[in-house]
């Protein structure tokens, strides 16, 4: 069963891997390079599809400073018709609605090819400016291709500020929304509370869950678990002090998201709710990369296939 067809079938046990695309300043020549190398770790994972993320500046979100400088990246789905070709695998276009007017949202959205898969975000914080809504691009996306899956975007930190995350994945279920990506899980009870409250809502309604893909980052030094931080992710203290003084945080920052991968696979089988990993793979240090394919590599032994 195909990607497409397990997720219209609300059935999960599926992989993703995910990468940004290079930034705008690389020659078309290098970019390409980037992609040859992507498509090797792609043909020796075998994943279920492939995750391109849609970079926004998100400093309204959160006034403290960047850890990192804010580098824009290239349009993802430019990046992956000009320098993918032919990719026998389906792929995930993130797209960051707020960035685009609607005449330029509504020509991707025609140009998108059959059995296409995309992620609409919404703008970081209501103080953001768009020129596209989310609801707006949903009810594009309803009108002119309802034919593409669409996924949306699960915060679990969020549904632990105000119970409600649940709620919002059922409103863009009821939007078009056949799959939820969550946002980097380091806190696992956050994840679970939210599964479960999801679950249970679904059946007070009489409906089916939707798959519920949980992403998972490694990270090699403590500059990056601020730089998640920053984003929003909640790091429980104990695995900031654990990572902190690791002889190798990379080593176990891995193990953290094995355990937890491990941990969430367990419950959803239990609560009978479709769920897929996402290892994303941002970073540009060869041994953190590297360190994600051998992550996604151990979670797709352990998936039912």
């Amino acid at each position: 069963m195909d990607l497409q067809q397990r997720i219209c079938d609300r059935a999960g046990e599926f992989l993703f891997f995910a990468v940004t695309p290079p930034r705008q300043t690389t020659t078309p020549e290098r970019a390409q390079e980037i992609a040859d190398i992507t498509r090797k770790r792609l043909d020796g994972l075998e994943p279920d599809g492939l995750v391109l993320y849609d970079i926004d500046d998100e400093s309204d979100r959160n006034p403290a400073e960047r850890p990192f400088p804010f580098t824009p990246t290239m349009d993802p789905a430019e990046y992956l018709a000009r320098h993918f070709g032919e990719l026998d695998l389906p792929v995930v276009v993130y797209r960051a609605v707020g960035k685009y007017d609607e005449s330029d949202f509504r020509s991707w959205l025609t140009g998108q090819p059959d059995r296409g898969l995309s992620v609409f975000v919404g703008a970081a914080s209501r103080e953001t400016p768009v020129a596209t809504t989310l609801s707006r691009a949903q009810s594009l996306r309803a009108e002119l291709r309802p034919d593409l899956l669409l996924g949306g975007v699960a915060i679990p930190e969020r549904h632990t500020r105000t119970g409600t995350e649940h709620l919002r994945l059922l409103a863009k279920q009821e939007a078009g929304c056949s799959y939820f990506v969550t946002q980097v899980v380091y806190d696992v009870n956050a994840a679970k509370d939210l599964v479960s409250d999801y679950r249970y809502e679904c059946a007070a309604r009489d409906l089916v869950p939707v798959p519920i893909v949980f992403t998972f980052s490694v990270c090699g030094s403590m500059k990056t678990l601020e730089f998640l931080r920053w984003l929003g992710v909640d790091v429980p203290r104990w695995i900031h002090n654990e990572l902190q003084h690791a002889d190798d945080t990379l080593q176990a920052s891995f193990e953290h998201a094995l355990a937890t991968a491990r941990e969430l696979m367990t419950f959803c089988r239990r609560l009978e709710v479709p769920f897929g990993l996402n290892v994303e793979s941002v970073s540009i240090r060869r041994e953190e990369i590297e360190a994600a394919v051998d992550l996604a590599a151990r979670l797709r032994s352990e998936l039912c296939r």
